[in-house]
């Protein structure tokens, strides 16, 4: 390498260094708005509103899960719905057959997850690709008619009716959404803490490159059990909130698109980003909500034509759109 070149680069590092200290206070001040807007949002939004912001947040703590695998981990996995949808049936199980007191029915789905992820991902993880996708799509395949076997346990195919959660001064639906926003802040700082933990930096670095990173002695099957493991109970959890929120569960409420649906909504926000997984929940629950009356179909066909367009238009998802535009803006401002 030539003085020039050394140069350029380190000219270049500097630009980006210099970039990043200006998109700083735009985006700490973005999250100051943000967490006030968040907080305030359940004392002036009307009901249905908040219902769906509710919603919105349940998919980012999935889609949080989720990111561990596809995201950071480079594989995909289509069998996310299904590890949602067993952390709902075991919360509305635990509330309306065993009466567990709501409180107590979040971590357990998401222990029982967690649990139901690490053996899945035992043999899952010796394979790479498609193959992972075909076997873990075969357990979204399996939750619907799995569930109906039960009746006397899970409703069937008539579903499980759940128990209103008791609020404390506040509307049910004002708690509820409070209670989801505090376990979605809970979830970021844990996935924060994952990613750049020891297990975090090789689970990018196997993404990376899975050869050298075998090399010097990570253990790809390892770390990527450990991811699935994680990324299950993320789901768990959030499949629990959504039984709170929504009062019932049958196997309708988690078909096979619905991994197909997570994996989209991942890829538009923009994989293995801290914004993705927010903007990608943005999308999955606003795009059905504004479709419905169009007809069954419309709503899968205009979330087709939005991830051809964001894959286009951003292959780095909304988020990496959004962080250029930053980019530019501090870069006018600053």
């Amino acid at each position: 390498m030539n003085a020039v070149t050394a140069g350029h680069r380190r000219t270049a590092v500097g630009q980006a260094a210099g970039d990043r200290r200006q998109v700083w206070p735009w985006r700490r001040t973005g999250l100051a708005v943000l967490t006030v807007a968040a907080a305030s949002l359940p004392f002036t939004a009307p009901p249905y509103l908040l219902f769906q912001a509710t919603i919105v947040l349940i998919n980012a703590i999935a889609l949080l899960g989720l990111d561990l695998v596809a995201g950071h981990g480079g594989q995909v996995s289509l069998g996310h719905g299904a590890f949602f949808g067993a952390g709902a049936y075991t919360a509305a199980v635990l509330m309306g057959r065993v009466g567990l007191p709501y409180p107590l029915t979040l971590p357990a789905a998401a222990l029982v997850c967690y649990g139901l992820g690490r053996a899945a991902g035992l043999p899952a993880f010796r394979l790479r690709g498609p193959h992972l996708a075909v076997v873990t799509f075969a357990a979204a395949v399996v939750l619907p008619p799995l569930v109906k076997r039960f009746p006397s346990v899970t409703g069937g195919a008539m579903g499980l009716p759940v128990p209103e959660p008791w609020a404390l001064v506040l509307e049910a639906d004002q708690w509820l959404y409070l209670l989801v926003l505090a376990a979605a802040a809970g979830a970021y700082a844990m996935a924060r803490n994952l990613t750049r933990s020891r297990g975090g930096r090789a689970l990018t670095a196997i993404r990376e490159h899975p050869a050298a990173a075998e090399t010097l002695g990570m253990r790809p099957a390892a770390h990527m059990t450990h991811a699935f493991a994680w990324s299950a109970m993320y789901a768990g959890a959030a499949g629990a909130l959504y039984a709170w929120t929504t009062g019932f569960v049958s196997p309708d409420s988690f078909p096979v698109t619905l991994s197909i649906t997570l994996l989209a909504g991942l890829v538009v926000g923009g994989p293995g980003t801290a914004a993705g997984p927010l903007l990608g929940a943005l999308v999955v629950t606003s795009v059905p909500a504004a479709t419905e009356g169009l007809g069954p179909a419309v709503p899968g066909i205009v979330s087709g034509l939005l991830i051809l367009l964001v894959v286009r238009a951003a292959p780095t998802g909304l988020a990496g759109l959004l962080r250029r535009a930053a980019w530019g803006v501090a870069r006018r401002f600053g």
